[in-house]
C-alpha cells in the first residue's frame, strides 16, 4: 500500500525551539510557586497545546487548584474555579438571564465558564445536569444562553478534579463524557524532600514567590499555532491505531490474558489523542517530529479512563494502568 507523502511545513525548527523555549520559561515561572508537581504541569500544557481538557484523579492538598490558578497567571489568562456540590444548578455554570428593573430590560450574566482556564473542582459531586452543561461548553467551546450563543474565550481549558477517596453524595461521570476528557492525570503525594521545602515555604510565607506574567495569551495561540508544524510519520500514525485496537481487541495483539479483564476499549477519540498529545510532548521538549517514545509516555494519560475493565480485573486488582503497560509492553513499536 502506498504511503501518503507528509504534507510540506511552513514552520522551522527555529520557530519550534523558540516556542519550546517560550513554554520552558513559563514552566519555571509556576515552578517557583508549585513544588514537585511537574507531571501535573506538563499535563495541562500538553492539554493547552493540543486543545484539550484534562481531568485529574488525586487526593486534597496535592496543589491542583494553586497550579491551574499559577499557570492562569503566568499566561496573564483568567482563572475560575466551581466548587461542584450536589446542589449545584447548570445556570451556576454557564450563567443565565438577570432582569434589570431600572430598565426594564433582561441581560445575560454570564457564568464562571466563561474563563481561559476552569478548574471544576469534584466534578463528580455534581447531578448529571450539571456535568452535561459543563461538557457541552467543554465539547462546543460555547453557551447558549436566551436563544444566543456565547463564544468561550481562547484560550479554554477545563481542569476537573476527582477524590478518589469518597465516593458518597458523588455522580460518576458517563463513559461517553470521560471520554471527552483527553486526558485523565493521577497525582500521587509528593517525595520527602518535596514535602520539606512546601513545609518551609508554609513556615515563611514571606518565601513564597509570586507568579508573575512571563506569556501572553496572543503568544500561547501563536506557539499553538506551531504544533502543525510537529512531523507525524505514518508509521507513528499507525502504532498510535495499534496501541488503541490493542485495548479493543486483545486476543488479535496477542494478549489473551487480557480478554477477560477488558469489558470495553478505547474509542477513535483516543486515536487522535494520542497523537496530538505526543505532539505537544515532542514540542515540550523541543523536537520537530514525534517518535514512539512520544506516545508511550503520553498513552497511559490518554488511554486510563478510556478503558473499561471487568469484575475479574476488579477481583484481580488489575486497573486500567496495569492494562495500558501490558499493551505498551507488548505492541511493537516502528
Amino acid at each position: 500500500m502506498h504511503e501518503p507523502t507528509p504534507l510540506p511545513s511552513d514552520v522551522t525548527d527555529i520557530e519550534i525551539h523558540d516556542g519550546s523555549a517560550k513554554l520552558a520559561g513559563l514552566v519555571a515561572a509556576v515552578e517557583r510557586v508549585i513544588v514537585g508537581q511537574r507531571g501535573l504541569i506538563d499535563g495541562m500544557l500538553i492539554g493547552l497545546l493540543a486543545d484539550g481538557h484534562v481531568l485529574v484523579e488525586g487526593v486534597p492538598g496535592l496543589a491542583k487548584s494553586l497550579t491551574v490558578q499559577s499557570i492562569a497567571r503566568a499566561l496573564g489568562g483568567t482563572f475560575r474555579r466551581i466548587q461542584f456540590t450536589p446542589d449545584l444548578l447548570p445556570s451556576d455554570v454557564v450563567g443565565t438571564q438577570v432582569y434589570q428593573p431600572s430598565t426594564g430590560q433582561w441581560s445575560v450574566r454570564e457564568g464562571p465558564v466563561f474563563a481561559n482556564l476552569v478548574l471544576a473542582d469534584e466534578v463528580n459531586r455534581a447531578p448529571a445536569k450539571v456535568q452535561s452543561a459543563l461538557l457541552e461548553a467543554m465539547q462546543e467551546r460555547q453557551v447558549s444562553l436566551a436563544g444566543e450563543t456565547h463564544r468561550l474565550p481562547k484560550p479554554f481549558l477545563v481542569l476537573a478534579t476527582q477524590n478518589p477517596l469518597e465516593q458518597d453524595g458523588t455522580y460518576a461521570l458517563p463513559e461517553a463524557q470521560l471520554d471527552r476528557f483527553m486526558l485523565k492525570l493521577v497525582v500521587g503525594y509528593p517525595d520527602k524532600s518535596d514535602e520539606r521545602e512546601v513545609v518551609h515555604r508554609q513556615l515563611d510565607r514571606g518565601s513564597v514567590p509570586e507568579v508573575e506574567p512571563v506569556m501572553t495569551l496572543d503568544e500561547l495561540l501563536a506557539v499553538r499555532a506551531l504544533l502543525g508544524g510537529i512531523h507525524v510519520d505514518d508509521r507513528i500514525v499507525r502504532y498510535a491505531v495499534d496501541l488503541v485496537d490493542a485495548s479493543r481487541h486483545p486476543a488479535e495483539a496477542g494478549l489473551e490474558d487480557l480478554v477477560p479483564l477488558v469489558r470495553y476499549g478505547a474509542s477513535p477519540r483516543a486515536s487522535i489523542a494520542l497523537v496530538q498529545a505526543a505532539r505537544a510532548r515532542a514540542f515540550l521538549d523541543g523536537h520537530a517530529f514525534v517518535s514512539p517514545h512520544d506516545l508511550k509516555r503520553v498513552a497511559p494519560d490518554v488511554l486510563r479512563h478510556r478503558i473499561l475493565t471487568t469484575f475479574e480485573a476488579e477481583a484481580r486488582s488489575v486497573d486500567p494502568d496495569a492494562i495500558v503497560e501490558r499493551i505498551l509492553e507488548s505492541v511493537p513499536i516502528p
